[in-house]
């Protein structure tokens, strides 16, 4: 059983979760560019959720995410059950789309938290070695229409989405930087350096290494039955807290430990038949079992 998950509206994410066995099922081609981003759209827009930078990588994606409502576990299911059998049926196939283990969820404590995940989002591609700038990935990177405030269209795919069906003919994803954060422009200019800034970074450490990018061409010539050859490290550690100031990280840990603790004592109660209250931050039994929340 995965470990209990305090979810409070207004917190900001990275959220991360990849394909079984590290497959290229994502992997960037018009019909998947559009089922991505078509999927993204309507779950952001029925559960409430504020996107500011999605990146899906071949066999993975990343996403930064303002959960405005407190309703990011209803947006990670609606979102993964659409791509997985909208994409499945794009490639044919009927297994498991995703990766067995739980999504993975950080919680950003501070700004600066939420903007250094914005550049390594927008970067991955980079990071990765597989193009030289943000620009070149052929897959869904919004950091373009983040920094032009450009809205993001999807029309509705037609292998898998019924005409005429309940689904809407288009979606549209517009990328926010939500006024927590601070002045939009500023934002945007920070995140423009320091992009910037990355590339060249890992230019130089390419060109010390005597190596080169994947390039485009060979990206969107990988075959999505294929995986990655290097070695995935295994039983490492999953963060679910992000801060780069040690004392935000660690008040943030010593609240999750009280949440976990709570939450366990008035379980235990409640599964014994006795009254109890749960702590702020209950998502699931709250939903579904509509049991009493402290205030």
């Amino acid at each position: 059983m995965t470990l209990p998950r305090d979810v409070h509206p207004g917190r900001f994410y990275l959220v991360t979760r990849r394909c079984t066995q590290r497959q290229f099922l994502l992997r960037p081609d018009e019909a998947t560019n559009n089922n991505f981003l078509y999927c993204f759209a309507i779950a952001a827009e029925r559960c409430g959720v504020d996107i500011l930078l999605p990146c899906a990588m071949s066999n993975h994606y990343h996403a930064v995410v303002y959960d405005r409502c407190g309703n990011l576990p209803a947006f990670t299911e609606h979102f993964h059950k659409l791509v997985a059998k909208s994409q499945n049926a794009l490639r044919g196939r009927w297994e498991n789309l995703w990766a067995s283990e739980q999504v993975c969820v950080v919680r950003l404590e501070g700004l600066a938290d939420v903007v250094a995940k914005l550049v390594y989002v927008a970067t991955n591609p980079v990071k990765d070695g597989l193009v030289a700038k943000v620009q070149h990935w052929p897959g869904v990177n919004g950091l373009g229409a983040l920094l032009a405030d450009r809205p993001m269209t999807a029309r509705r795919p037609a292998h898998f989405f019924r005409t005429g069906g309940p689904m809407p003919e288009s979606a549209t994803l517009r990328l926010t930087l939500p006024r927590e954060l601070g002045d939009a422009d500023e934002v945007r200019a920070e995140l423009r350096a320091r992009v910037a800034e990355m590339e060249q970074t890992l230019a130089d450490q390419r060109q010390r290494a005597g190596r080169r990018v994947l390039g485009r061409r060979a990206v969107l010539h990988q075959s999505w039955r294929d995986s990655p050859t290097t070695h995935e490290p295994r039983r490492n550690l999953r963060p679910r807290v992000a801060a780069r100031n040690v004392w935000a990280r660690v008040e943030a840990l010593l609240r999750l430990r009280d949440f976990l603790d709570a939450y366990r004592e008035a379980r235990a109660r409640w599964s014994t038949g006795f009254s109890a209250t749960f702590p702020p931050g209950t998502y699931w039994l709250r939903r579904f079992a509509n049991v009493p929340i402290a205030t």
